[in-house]
């Protein structure tokens, strides 16, 4: 769409699921945000994400989010127009051994202390009736039977229509070169020219810390690269997604019949060109995980492999909320490679703190000042991979 004002009442710096969520709430309070986007909508880690809508081993802080945003998903088609390939079938997190299973139990008794009941013990014998794909050796698991999952991109290009069709504004393929606050509005410049508004949006993804520093909010940034592998279709034997316990895995089987295989293991990466290249030792070590835990996968052919660039941060939960340092200006980054279930649920908080001031959410825990001394103790991440 052509942007026909260089000044907004909003501008969202960073085109993925959380700012597209984010101009989607805003336009339907009636506040007209612009996107600015360097790529393209869902480039990076919004686009190319296993589309897990997993409240499953949440973090403690994210549990409250990640169940309201659930909420959300399950009437995602009223909020978009577009069902995003929603399938709930649940999701199962895999004890391969007495160890995995103390794990799991310990993280059950966590939750029931903390008055949460949607993660719930399976047996081995429920699991294997469950899955009856899955190594008879398995120890049980946790289950979370509301969870489900859904197709990365088409919720992303889902909630830009939407936005856009509501009077939001996305601009692609512009870089942000520099955000400041001049003259009672923040000046975004950017390779197109300037464009300018009283509130602005930090929804940046992996280039987020950046954005932050101009405002004096440095934060220790990680820019990573998870890896996905999916298979040539095959008959159906699985419904609900599987995590690993011990060892890293995310599992499923999508209605097309091919198999997404993940789990955070992560490719090289180099965020100044945008590239990324796969590191098949590590995705060999995935494959043998796949295999103990589900033997037919030996014969199945892997069709490709591929890698998002994405923003963890040390403590793996995300920055949400408002600037430390300025009124008018806004976070949401670094959801640390599980952020997409998270969506709905951030683009309705942002848009809270921009048109009230105020949430409704628990949100203290992710405020970006608790970095302040991290940040400024460290030089550039050793994490950063370079070829």
């Amino acid at each position: 769409m052509t942007v026909q004002s260089r000044a907004a009442e909003v501008i969202i710096i960073g085109g993925g699921l959380h700012g597209s969520s984010a101009a989607l709430h805003l336009a339907r309070v009636g506040v007209r945000a612009l996107v600015i986007e360097k790529n393209y909508v869902g480039r990076h880690a919004s686009g190319v994400n296993a589309g897990g809508v997993r409240t499953l081993s949440r973090h403690l802080a994210e549990v409250p989010l990640a169940l309201a945003s659930r909420e959300l998903w399950y009437r995602i088609g009223e909020l978009v127009d577009d069902d995003c390939g929603f399938e709930q079938h649940g999701q199962v997190r895999v004890a391969e051994t007495a160890a995995d299973a103390d794990t799991l139990r310990t993280r059950l008794q966590t939750m029931t202390d903390h008055g949460y009941t949607h993660e719930q013990w399976i047996t081995r014998e429920d699991l294997l009736d469950l899955i009856p794909a899955l190594a008879p050796t398995v120890h049980g698991g946790l289950i979370a039977r509301e969870d489900a999952a859904a197709d990365p991109y088409r919720t992303t290009l889902a909630f830009r229509t939407k936005a856009a069709s509501l009077g939001a504004q996305f601009l692609e393929g512009v870089r942000v070169q520099g955000v400041e606050w001049r003259d009672g509005q923040w000046r975004v410049d950017t390779d197109a020219g300037v464009y300018t508004a009283p509130q602005v949006l930090n929804c940046a993804g992996a280039w987020a810390d950046r954005i932050a520093a101009q405002w004096g909010e440095p934060v220790p940034l990680i820019p990573i690269s998870p890896m996905m592998l999916v298979t040539l279709r095959m008959d159906h034997f699985l419904d609900p997604v599987v995590l690993g316990t011990g060892r890293a895995l995310s599992f499923k089987q999508r209605t097309n019949g091919t198999v997404l295989i993940g789990g955070g293991r992560r490719a090289w990466v180099d965020r100044d060109a945008e590239w990324t290249e796969l590191d098949f030792r590590s995705l060999a070590e995935g494959a043998r995980t796949v295999v103990d835990l589900f033997p037919h996968m030996r014969d199945a052919i892997v069709n490709r492999g591929w890698a998002g660039i994405e923003a963890a941060m040390p403590d793996e939960i995300p920055v949400i909320g408002r600037s430390s340092r300025h009124e008018t200006a806004f976070h949401a980054f670094g959801f640390s490679a599980h952020g997409f279930e998270l969506g709905p649920i951030v683009g309705r908080i942002m848009a809270d703190l921009i048109t009230t001031g105020a949430t409704d959410m628990p949100i203290a825990p992710f405020r970006i000042d608790r970095f302040s001394d991290a940040a400024q103790a460290s030089g550039p991440s050793a994490k950063e991979q370079d070829k």
